[in-house]
């Protein structure tokens, strides 16, 4: 394997594979032994920020249930970005499909019905495992989730098909879910400026919420969507309040017999490394002895 240049590099260009550091080919990511020990320090610093805010961690299932997303309105307001899990039909294996010569793509008539979804995300997980459960208090989970988005443009690390997310989720009061998401608000932006990476926070909104209806107007009083970025590039982490929409639709009911409310910090891993790259110019390995040295 060569050694990669630690000269500052232009945007957008990762070194490949052959170089022992990261390939992007169609939206997909290959990452290399020194690019895979970055994303690892990474994984492991928010981690523990969930631990110390008094989450266990979780792992849940790699697919999720389409009824689930259904019941919270992923598909009417996502429906470009999601990646459905199926099957050739039965009539296509009888058939013996797809038979002599090449394939890049399975026609839809060919495949069955899909009754599962690539995650978009790792926190539905969370909502969808609570359903029903009545809470005697905050329940506060971290969890990491292979996701995948079938977005329109694609930009190396920055926008990829398929990504790593690392997200520390609060279920529970109004007061429970606020103080978590500021307290790791502070959290992200402290460890950010001792590492030296300038990162802006900006609001978004949140398509969950009907813009005529009474969560839109509270989300112009109190933000529910709030995202860290890197030099106008898409978002690395963002803090999500939910307000009690999961509670709602997942039937969980926080300790005052209510609707719970909801929220998770959110953490793309490769557009982590893909930032520390442009903006400190070093190769992976450089950058996670810089994130280890961060106290």
């Amino acid at each position: 394997m060569t050694s990669p240049t630690t000269e500052p590099r232009a945007r957008g260009a990762e070194p490949g594979v052959r170089g022992g550091m990261i390939g992007v080919r169609d939206g997909l990511a290959t990452l290399g032994p020194d690019a895979l020990a970055l994303r690892t320090a990474l994984d492991m610093r928010f981690e523990t920020w969930g631990h110390r805010a008094g989450a266990h961690s979780v792992a849940y299932p790699p697919l999720l249930a389409v009824d689930d997303l259904a019941g919270v309105d992923y598909f009417a307001n996502f429906p470009h970005l999601g990646l459905l899990a199926s099957g050739l039909a039965p009539e296509a294996v009888e058939a013996g499909y797809p038979g002599e010569g090449p394939l890049d793509a399975v026609p839809a008539g060919r495949l069955g019905p899909a009754r599962h979804v690539l995650p978009p995300a790792a926190c539905y997980s969370a909502y969808f495992d609570l359903a029903g459960e009545r809470l005697d208090g905050p329940q506060r989970i971290t969890t990491i989730a292979s996701c995948f988005r079938r977005e329109p443009h694609l930009d190396g690390l920055r926008r990829l098909y398929g990504f790593s997310m690392r997200e520390i989720v609060c279920v529970g009061g109004h007061d429970d879910v606020v103080d978590h998401l500021a307290r790791l608000k502070h959290v992200v932006l402290e460890f950010a400026a001792e590492l030296g990476l300038p990162l802006t926070v900006e609001t978004a909104g949140d398509p969950f919420f009907d813009p005529d209806g009474a969560r839109a107007v509270s989300q112009r009083l109190f933000p529910v969507k709030e995202e860290f970025v890197f030099d106008g590039t898409p978002a690395v982490a963002s803090v999500n309040f939910h307000r009690n929409f999961f509670g709602e639709r997942c039937d969980i009911r926080a300790a005052d017999g209510e609707p719970a409310y909801t929220g998770c910090v959110a953490f793309g891993l490769e557009r982590w490394i893909s930032a520390l790259g442009d903006h400190f110019g070093l190769d992976p390995a450089e950058l996670t002895e810089r994130i280890v040295d961060v106290p």
